[in-house]
């Protein structure tokens, strides 16, 4: 299995944004994990699609090679802003299906942009709309604490979720990426793999340390071991 790791710039230095996302790049990232906070659908209030737009000059490699921007929409309603990102160069955009009046439409209007388009289920969500939905998404994100903030603890029950997950994505066939998000760290990000999981979002983990590098070496190493 492929792994990515995806850092979360709601941890980064919002004073620095664009070097941020050039130095976590450079330490070995594979996506870039923008999310955004409407202080409506959760209480907190972060990036517009102005802020993507900015940085997405910035997300490429050295060699001048385009690091997926993985947007993950924690807003209410879905569909308008969901636009406006795709337009601003987002290459992944999730959002919560009981933020949508209309899944299958919220789902289908991100397609039409050229963009691939995932679900998010919070802790105590159910995966229900999955039996509806997941031969039309790209990607399914779990989340491993209530969303809202960054820095909180991994929630334990969100390993049965990934699991339930896991089998959905291999018995449809289809080519899903599973993504975690929540309190992801080195001594934890082994078992959320083991679990079924192949893209991690960490944000605190590495934009808190000073070897950005160091974190991300560390995570592959475990994800080897």
């Amino acid at each position: 299995m492929t792994y990515r790791i995806a850092p979360s710039i709601l941890s980064a230095d919002f004073a620095r944004l664009g070097e941020e996302v050039k130095n976590v790049i450079a330490a070995g990232s594979d996506w870039i994990h923008f999310d955004v906070m409407d202080n409506h659908y959760v209480p907190n209030l972060t990036f517009g699609p102005m802020i993507c737009s900015a940085l997405k000059p910035h997300a490429k490699t050295a060699a001048g090679v385009a690091v997926p921007i993985d947007v993950h929409l924690m807003i209410s309603p879905v569909d308008a802003l969901a636009a406006s990102f795709a337009e601003a160069g987002a290459d992944y955009i999730s959002f919560h299906p009981d933020a949508s009046g209309h899944v299958h439409r919220s789902i289908q209007a991100i397609k039409s942009k050229g963009v691939k388009a995932g679900l998010v289920f919070n802790p105590a969500e159910p995966l229900d709309v999955l039996d509806w939905v997941i031969e039309d998404i790209d990607l399914i994100l779990i989340m491993s604490v209530n969303p809202g903030f960054g820095g909180q603890s991994f929630i334990d029950s969100a390993l049965r979720k990934i699991e339930d997950v896991r089998k959905r994505i291999d018995a449809s066939g289809k080519d899903i990426r599973l993504e975690v998000d929540g309190g992801i760290k080195t001594d934890n990000i082994r078992r959320v793999a083991d679990a079924g999981a192949d893209t991690f979002v960490a944000g605190s983990a590495i934009f808190g340390k000073p070897d950005y590098k160091g974190v991300i070496d560390a995570m592959r190493l475990a994800l080897t071991a």
